[in-house]
C-alpha cells in the first residue's frame, strides 16, 4: 500500500499522482554505454595486455551503471506525488522517510523550471510557494505542467 493512501483522510479523494521522470537512470545510462565502448576497444585490440586493460575498464563502468541503475530505481520507487482534493503530498526515501505536505487552501503560487531537455523529454523541478513556508523543489518531476494545472486548479 502506498504512502498516500495509508495518509488519505475520511471524504478526501486523490486528483493527480506522478513521480520521477525515467531520466534519473541517465547516468545508468551513460556509463553502460561506456562500458559497451570498452568491450568493443576491447575487441580490436591485438595486444593481450591492452585487451585485458580495456575488460577491466569496461567491468568497472558495468558496476558503475548497476549502482546507477539500482540508486535511480530506489529513488523512483520510494518517491509519491500527489494532489488531492485537500493537499499536496510528497514522499521520498526508504530507510529515513522525507514526507511534506500543503494544505490547499495555503497555496500561493507554484513555480516549474525546465530546461531545454526537460521541455523535449517532460520532466522538471515543481517548487510550491505557500503562506508561512515553500515546499522544497521537487526536482526531476515527471509531467510538471499537468502537475501545476492540477495543484491550481482547485
Amino acid at each position: 500500500m502506498s504512502y498516500v493512501a495509508k495518509v488519505l483522510q475520511p471524504g478526501e479523494t486523490v486528483r493527480y499522482v506522478t513521480g520521477l521522470h525515467w531520466f534519473v537512470y541517465l547516468h545508468a545510462i551513460g556509463f553502460a554505454i561506456l562500458a559497451i565502448g570498452a568491450v568493443v576497444l576491447a575487441l580490436q585490440l591485438i595486444d593481450p595486455t591492452g585487451q585485458l586493460a580495456a575488460l577491466v575498464l569496461a567491468a568497472a563502468l558495468a558496476l558503475a551503471a548497476a549502482i546507477a541503475w539500482l540508486r535511480g530505481f530506489i529513488q523512483r520507487r520510494t518517491t509519491e506525488i500527489a494532489v488531492t482534493d485537500r493537499r499536496i503530498i510528497y514522499k521520498r526515501g526508504l530507510l529515513r522517510r522525507d514526507t511534506v505536505e500543503m494544505n490547499m487552501s495555503k497555496v500561493e503560487s507554484v513555480n516549474v523550471d525546465q530546461s531545454i531537455a526537460g521541455r523535449i523529454f517532460g520532466y522538471g523541478t515543481v517548487t510550491i510557494h505557500g503562506t508561512g513556508g515553500d515546499l522544497e523543489p521537487m526536482r526531476n518531476i515527471a509531467a510538471p505542467i499537468r502537475f501545476r494545472n492540477h495543484v491550481t486548479a482547485a
